[in-house]
């Protein structure tokens, strides 16, 4: 891979509502997770979910965002992104005060978004009127939400960014499979400029899966992500984009370039017998890692850090744990954000690579820490998502 500058960032997330916010609330792991888990969650009502604990993205209002028109018919994951692509925009020096500045204009940035489960509150919104009431008083206004790709459609929109815009969906790995979307597009000079990363929501129907499932640690159960004694996961939500594009041409606009995507794996280990559909695959971890690395032509001595996929879910832990000390040795710097926000599925990968970026960039200490510890800068950090069918990816982010 050539690689490809990242000049802009954007989040939403249960730590912070902005991205100055999020830089901060990395500082500070502990508080950051009582900022995120304090209280209930207006999402997942007590009386019907007494156990449950999760992130929430607390005292977001799009009207200070976005202004009080123009989106009262959008869900929250729309809203979410458009925040988040606002603040990666301006970041990047693309656009100040909704407007375009500079050399790119809306033909030449696009969108390569994703998510696991953005659309599963409004498709369950509309079903409930369908089903209580009747369908005839279902909000047209509102059904474009039920389809997967309509929120980062509503970002172009709102935007108005008209390259190519694309959405990616396979769970946990979507943020990071963007970046090889992007990257064939902009190698096919579709676009100097793209959003990459994504987001997902907290929804009741959503929880109430994962608790069938048993994936959930409930009330006073452990939940501790790459250890041991952890009962499940936890929850979240949040959004993030990263501003991406050719670093010759960044460079040459006058960007600022905060970090660079070096390198992309992908691998997926299928299930051993044919009943399971589930699985944890170390093969696949490691894979996906090698791939990444030599994608970027680095040797594993090189990585000072890993933003780890753990969440919670003990075997798929162990599996990515055993499989990053494998590949990268036992002294490797290796971080669990998702002990700040919870398992947000496609939005943890891109808040993932945020936080990445600002380990490299910004100088934030590298953390919750599971293992090893970084001496001096941060320059080399190797991103994992790690999906529940076999299927890994990882992204390699250096210092420009």
């Amino acid at each position: 891979m050539k690689p490809l500058a990242i000049t802009g960032l954007g989040t939403v997330s249960p730590v912070a509502l902005d991205h100055a916010g999020f830089l901060a609330a990395l500082g500070d792991p502990l508080a950051a997770r009582a900022r995120a888990f304090g209280g209930p969650c207006a999402a997942l009502p007590a009386e019907k979910l007494p156990g449950a604990r999760a992130a929430e993205v607390r005292g977001f209002d799009a009207n200070a965002f976005l202004g009080d028109k123009g989106h009262r018919n959008f869900d929250k994951l729309t809203k979410y992104l458009i925040v988040a692509a606002k603040q990666a925009l301006e970041s990047a020096g693309l656009k100040q005060n909704g407007q375009f500045v500079g050399k790119l204009g809306p033909d030449q940035i696009g969108i390569c978004s994703s998510t696991a489960y953005g659309s599963l509150d409004s498709i369950t919104e509309l079903n409930l009127v369908a089903e209580l009431e009747d369908p005839r008083y279902i909000n047209p206004a509102r059904f474009p939400n039920t389809v997967i790709n309509a929120a980062a459609g509503y970002v172009s929109i709102w935007e108005d960014l008209r390259a190519p815009n694309v959405t990616i969906v396979d769970g946990n790995c979507g943020a990071l499979d963007a970046v090889l979307t992007c990257e064939t597009h902009l190698a096919h000079r579709r676009a100097d400029a793209f959003l990459v990363g994504g987001g997902d929501v907290l929804s009741e129907p959503l929880y109430v899966a994962m608790q069938k499932l048993d994936a959930l640690a409930e009330g006073d159960e452990d939940w501790a992500p790459g250890q041991a004694e952890s009962a499940g996961m936890h929850l979240g939500e949040g959004a993030a984009y990263l501003c991406v594009e050719r670093r010759t041409e960044a460079e040459a606009r006058g960007a600022k370039v905060r970090a660079l995507i070096a390198g992309y794996g992908t691998a997926f280990e299928s299930p051993t017998e044919g009943a399971f559909l589930l699985n944890a695959s170390p093969v696949a971890v490691a894979r996906a890692i090698r791939l990444a690395l030599d994608d970027a032509g680095l040797p594993p001595s090189s990585v000072d850090a890993v933003c780890a996929s753990c969440s919670g879910l003990r075997k798929w832990d162990v599996a990515e744990l055993y499989a990053i000390e494998q590949v990268l040795g036992p002294d490797v710097a290796v971080a669990a954000p998702k002990a700040m926000w919870g398992e947000c599925f496609a939005g943890a990968g891109a808040l993932g690579m945020a936080s990445a970026v600002a380990w490299i960039s910004s100088d934030a200490p590298v953390g919750p820490l599971l293992s090893g510890h970084v001496d001096g800068s941060c320059d080399v950090v190797v991103v994992t998502a790690v999906g529940y069918y076999g299927n890994v990816s990882a992204v390699v982010l250096k210092r420009a």
